[in-house]
This record gives C-alpha cells, sequence and structure tokens, in this order.
C-alpha cells in the first residue's frame, strides 16, 4: 500500500512538473513570436528624413526636402520659396555637398545606371536623379511631389541608394535632350541627403 501511495505522489509530482514545462514552453513560445513580430513592425517601419533647402548662386530659394520609405516606395516632397516665377528643373545630385557657394560642389546627376539623361521613364533612358521640372507661382513658391520605387534610404543596392546624395533646384528648365544635365541652367538651392 505504500508503494501505491509512493508511486501515486511521484506520478502526481511528475504531472504538476510537465505542467510547469508545458507552460514555460508556452510562455517561451510567445515571447519569442511576440519578438518576431517586433522585429517584422521595425522591417515594415516607415523612414522620414527631412533637410533644409538653402540658397545658392546668391538666390534667395530655400524650403525643405522630405523623403518618406514605405513598402519599398521611396516619396519626396519639395516645398520652396524665393523662385522666380516660371518652370524650375529639380534633380537629384551625386555628392551631399552644398559647400559651394554655386552648388557645384554636389557634382553632376546622380546617374549610377549609366544611362543617358532624359525625362523620368523614358524608354530612350534617364538618371536616377533626373525627377524634372515643377512651376513656381507668381508669388515664387513651388512645390514637388514625386514618388518612386527605384529609390531606397539607406539600403544596400548603390544604384537606389539616396544617402549621400544632394537636392538641386536650378534656374532654368531641364529640356530633357541635352546631354548630361538637360541645360537647366545655375544651381539655386540646394540640400544634402545625409543620415
Amino acid at each position: 500500500m505504500k508503494n501505491i501511495k509512493l508511486l501515486s505522489l511521484v506520478l502526481l509530482f511528475l504531472g504538476s512538473y510537465s505542467c510547469k514545462e508545458a507552460r514555460k514552453e508556452t510562455k517561451d513560445t510567445m515571447e519569442n513570436v511576440e519578438a518576431m513580430a517586433e522585429e517584422i513592425k521595425n522591417e515594415v517601419e516607415v523612414k522620414t528624413l527631412k533637410f533644409p533647402m538653402e540658397p545658392k548662386s546668391d538666390s534667395n530659394v530655400k524650403g525643405e526636402v522630405s523623403f518618406t520609405e514605405e513598402n519599398g516606395t521611396v516619396s519626396m516632397k519639395v516645398s520652396l520659396s524665393g523662385l522666380t516665377p516660371g518652370e524650375h528643373a529639380i534633380h537629384i545630385h551625386e555628392k551631399a555637398d552644398c559647400s559651394s557657394a554655386d552648388g557645384k560642389s554636389t557634382g553632376g546627376h546622380w546617374n549610377p545606371t549609366f544611362a543617358f539623361h532624359g525625362e523620368w521613364g523614358s524608354t530612350k533612358g534617364y538618371h536616377r536623379g533626373d525627377i524634372g521640372n515643377f512651376v513656381a507661382d507668381e508669388k515664387g513658391n513651388g512645390s514637388v511631389a514625386f514618388s518612386t520605387d527605384e529609390w531606397c534610404l539607406g539600403c544596400t543596392d548603390e544604384t537606389k541608394n539616396l544617402m549621400g546624395k544632394a537636392v538641386i533646384v536650378h534656374q532654368g528648365v531641364d529640356d530633357f535632350v541635352t546631354q548630361p544635365t538637360g541645360d537647366a541652367g545655375g544651381r539655386i538651392s540646394c540640400a544634402g541627403i545625409i543620415e
């Protein structure tokens, strides 16, 4: 009889120990699921960067540019003031260096795929920095909204990564023909894209 009681006690102990282990494993599994959910959330996290646009070439053109990356698409928004009314070109240039008075320290258009200069999306070719033209109103205010999946913010693909580049606004209009710049004129505003 003592053996049966002892055996019953052992079985009861083992049963309760197994339940505790099962609860611990469930808790560990839930913690792993929560950690994985957090990682996924971080991977799809929206990245936004904002920079001031500073005047160049003795202009008064200033404003702000922002880049937002979400679900593999980068959206650029630019708001400017101090422009002459009419059309102006805007491009991404190869270096985030706005130190020179004329903005030429930014180098040429960002062209990591070595394409011809042209209008964005042209079958004849275009630079990754060939955004195009926009219109400033009679008060000298202008804005640009542009989105593409051909850019990224800080990724490892150097043909897409905007980091280390610059946004340049030109005095004139991009003709989409003249190589390699579109004959857009002087650089009147600049922002470096840095982390």
